[in-house]
């Protein structure tokens, strides 16, 4: 397979750069989560260039006309490569567990990752194709909710080896390829946060800067990033109600406790809300319910808190 990949691809050979340190082998190989995008498809083609042992898995949302074409084409573009794939089609459920409605992007993510990792098992990795573009919207999404965030290169068996690559070296190396990449129309429709923050807010502070607002962004990120691994690699921060045990954690391991408390029970994390339901925490003086942008409240009774 080796004479297929070009000589002079500098684009690609970025993508193979940021592969290769990756590891892979037969007792622990990698499921890569191929959308037909070219960030994905760079990944496929980088790990499969780098001789790395991976699959690609195609996930189906149903969400759009001719999606099944559209995942078949890219399993093509897999196969083309020599990496085995599969489609697995899943449906998207916009009401969680609880019965509380979520928005369209997050049930999506939701049956995507799902998927992923029912298909790699329990002896693989997923390997997922966010870039330094990525990183630097996912920052900017989360402060507009009180809550900045990082993704980590590598968090348990996620793996993101093209996260410090930007996505132009993605769309230039299946452009040196000459892969035929899918353009997701949702990609373009502004009527989502993270597409308006790409096409809109992005551009607008790169003019302010008079520079490239992504790179300071995405290395905010991955501060971010390295913090909160750092941090639960140093304390306990299993999600709990308990009011007392949480009074005695560190403001940043309580908060953080707090979050996971709501995100295992189905509540996105909302920087004020969390603030508020930490007052219940530490500053108790019989205070009403905290309202949470789903609909549900948090109260406190007899030390604990509660859901309803």
């Amino acid at each position: 397979m080796e004479p297929f990949w070009p000589r002079k691809s500098s684009h690609f050979l970025a993508c193979r750069r940021a592969v290769r340190p990756v590891h892979t082998n037969p007792d622990h190989p990698a499921a890569i989560g191929l959308s037909g995008g070219p960030d994905s498809l760079a990944l496929v083609a980088a790990a499969a260039a780098e001789g790395k042992h991976v699959r690609a898995v195609v996930v189906d949302h149903g969400l759009q006309p001719g999606s099944a074409d559209v995942a078949a084409r890219a399993a093509e573009q897999a196969q083309r490569l020599d990496v085995p794939a599969e489609v697995v089609r899943v449906d998207v459920d916009t009401v969680a567990g609880t019965g509380r409605a979520i928005g369209l992007e997050a049930a999506a993510r939701a049956a995507r990752y799902s998927a992923l990792f029912a298909a790699a098992g329990s002896d693989a990795d997923v390997w997922v194709a966010h870039t330094a573009d990525d990183q630097a919207e996912t920052l900017l999404l989360g402060a507009l909710r009180g809550n900045p965030a990082g993704m980590a290169p590598r968090s348990d068996r996620l793996v993101r080896p093209l996260l410090f690559l930007r996505r132009a070296e993605t769309v230039g190396a299946c452009q040196e390829l000459g892969l035929e990449t899918w353009d997701d129309p949702m990609n373009h429709d502004p009527a989502y946060r993270r597409v308006a923050i790409r096409q809109q807010i992005i551009p607008a502070l790169t003019e302010l800067l008079g520079g490239d607002a992504v790179v300071p962004l995405a290395a905010t990120a991955n501060r971010i990033a390295e913090d909160r691994q750092l941090l639960e690699s140093l304390a306990d921060l299993e999600p709990t109600a308990d009011c007392a045990e949480l009074a005695a954690d560190p403001a940043p391991v309580r908060r953080r406790r707090i979050a996971a408390w709501l995100i295992k029970n189905g509540i996105p994390v909302q920087g004020d809300q969390l603030y508020a339901i930490d007052g219940l925490v530490t500053d108790w003086h019989g205070q009403g319910p905290i309202t949470l942008t789903s609909g549900r409240t948090v109260t406190r009774d007899a030390g604990h808190l509660h859901l309803v």
